[in-house]
């Protein structure tokens, strides 16, 4: 099972240049077997930039994963701490065997009704996906 996220471009670039080895979400995906994950760099960009292994999952209050985390965050503390503000609890996902792609992929040209998801949603790349 694959998930793909939607992450900002100035984080997925973070993501792709090695800056940025944790992903930070408030929800995280309840099926336990996914495999790979899927950046969709979120608007203007709106395309599918690159995939990567889950290496783990952290869980814990934003100020616990902040200090366990945040050498590697690539984001800036004020940024993290808006993004959790009011929650008790977070994830952050380590960012393993990262795979760019080199041009990336409109999923709009395999599935003509793509919504990017809010958050995550479950995924399939198509086997010519550039991957």
């Amino acid at each position: 099972m694959n998930v793909l996220l939607s992450i900002k471009p100035k984080y997925a670039n973070a993501i792709l240049n090695g800056e940025k080895e944790y992903e930070f979400r408030k929800v995280i995906f309840k099926e336990k077997n996914v495999e790979k994950v899927y950046i969709y760099s979120s608007s203007p960009v709106k395309k599918i930039v690159g995939a990567f292994v889950v290496g783990g999952i952290i869980e814990g209050h934003p100020e616990q994963i902040w200090n366990k985390c945040q050498k590697k965050s690539g984001i800036p503390k004020e940024d993290f701490f808006t993004y959790f503000n009011g929650s008790e609890k977070g994830y952050a996902i380590k960012i393993d065997e990262l795979e760019p792609i080199k041009d990336p992929i409109d999923p709009r040209s395999f599935n003509q009704d793509f919504v990017p998801p809010q958050s995550f949603c479950y995924f399939d790349m198509p086997t010519n996906g550039g991957l």
